[in-house]
């Protein structure tokens, strides 16, 4: 059975929606401020391997398929241990720019059924992962992280 995760958040930023952009399509650099990504692997020029991890003692492995790198929106497919979608859309805002994150993913199998008994659980570590990438992104316009 599989089970279905939809998860929504919007940020403020003090950067540039370019600057996120860039940030955000440059995968092979996750792993340097993005605490809960452990480890990219490039598969092809639209394609990477990401391993996650967040707070509870489990690695997702995820293929992420690029479908569009232009703003206003990103857009990766996802496959893996997950499949689904991530979006992020970046507009202008004063101070820097607005960002909506969204993601639609189904979970299969074992780990899709085990995910229905602690979905509270699942939904707190993403939320977990969440702000670790609000706060990498943060940090990176002080700075190289």
């Amino acid at each position: 059975m599989p089970a279905h995760y939809s998860f929504a958040e919007t940020w403020e930023l003090p950067m540039p929606a370019e600057a996120v952009r860039d940030v955000l399509v440059d995968l092979e650099h996750y792993p340097r401020w993005w605490p809960q990504v452990r480890a990219v692997a490039k598969i092809s020029d639209d394609d990477a391997l990401l391993v996650c991890r967040s707070r509870l003692p489990y690695a997702l492995e995820i293929v992420l398929h690029a479908i569009s790198r232009d703003l206003p929106t990103l857009e990766v497919g996802i496959s893996g241990d997950l499949d689904g979608f991530a979006r992020w859309t970046l507009t202008p805002a004063p101070g820097g720019s607005r960002m909506v994150f969204e993601q639609e993913v189904v979970v299969r199998g074992l780990l899709g059924l085990a995910s229905i008994a602690v979905r509270p659980l699942l939904a707190w570590n993403h939320r977990q992962m969440m702000l670790g990438c609000r706060e990498g992104l943060e940090g990176r316009v002080q700075g190289p992280v």
